[in-house]
């Protein structure tokens, strides 16, 4: 499996303080069966982000994973917020904060509220040729009671990662309830682990996945946990989708649509 949304880095946020730590994670997912990770700094008011510092603890732990022979092979990223600087930076610099400088960057909504020029935010994105995953939204209580904006944000080829704790109820009940929504109407195009330490938020997205492919079908596990992360870390399209249900209410024609958007 590839996990696209990892806290692994040590002493950059509120993930691992040391690399004794960060090692005990690698652990971790490569017994549940991770083979690749992207290491996702925070990129926020309270973590900064240094592209310099994070190339060379992601050095560092590359270098220490061999050593010790553990087989698990890395990435990076950032786990971006969608404050004014950092999107006048990214837009700028679109490669600056994507996943392994591809054009797959992955965002986190404000955690009170949204703000009501999101959607424009996404499209100028879009424009400047970052393809935005957003992060966890089954967690974010405003899309929780309504995803009206969500709805829309799909349509115009957002991609979505659920956290695999929310789809094992880690994550509060509301957050399990909807990423089981988003999962059955096909509106997620990733798992991943979100992790920050080994216990309360580990490395560990098997169980998910059996959950995944036991309710809603083994192919769709494999897309969210093998096929979409694998091109994302690859850098290249994801391909062919399946349909999302509830989505649109013009018939095929829309549903054909966006999967040639998934295939630009």
């Amino acid at each position: 499996m590839h996990d696209i949304h990892h806290h692994l880095l040590f002493g950059l946020d509120d993930g691992p303080p040391d690399l004794e730590t960060s090692i005990a994670m690698a652990r971790v997912a490569v017994a549940d069966g991770i083979t690749h990770v992207v290491c996702t700094p925070h990129a926020s008011s309270m973590f900064g982000f240094d592209p310099s510092r994070n190339a060379e603890r992601l050095a560092t732990l590359r270098e220490t994973l061999a050593t010790e022979s553990i087989p698990l092979t890395l990435g990076l990223g950032c786990d971006f917020h969608l404050s004014y600087d950092n999107i006048r930076d990214a837009l700028a610099n679109p490669t600056k904060y994507s996943i392994n400088a591809t054009t797959y960057l992955l965002v986190e909504l404000p955690d009170f509220g949204l703000p009501p020029t999101l959607t424009d935010t996404f499209y100028q994105l879009q424009i400047a040729g970052i393809t935005p995953i957003l992060t966890h939204p089954e967690r974010n209580a405003t899309l929780q009671k309504d995803t009206a904006r969500l709805v829309e944000w799909l349509r115009n080829g957002l991609l979505v990662q659920v956290t695999a704790g929310s789809v094992l109820g880690h994550m509060g009940r509301d957050a399990e309830q909807m990423s089981h929504r988003l999962l059955a109407d096909r509106w997620v195009h990733f798992l991943a682990t979100d992790a920050h330490n080994t216990t309360g938020r580990p490395p560990e997205m098997r169980a998910a996945r059996d959950l995944v492919s036991h309710r809603y079908g083994a192919s769709y596990a494999n897309l969210l946990c093998v096929e979409n992360p694998r091109n994302v870390f690859e850098g290249t399209s994801l391909g062919e989708q399946e349909a999302p249900r509830k989505l649109f209410d013009d018939g095929d024609e829309k549903k054909s649509w966006w999967k040639r958007l998934l295939n630009r």
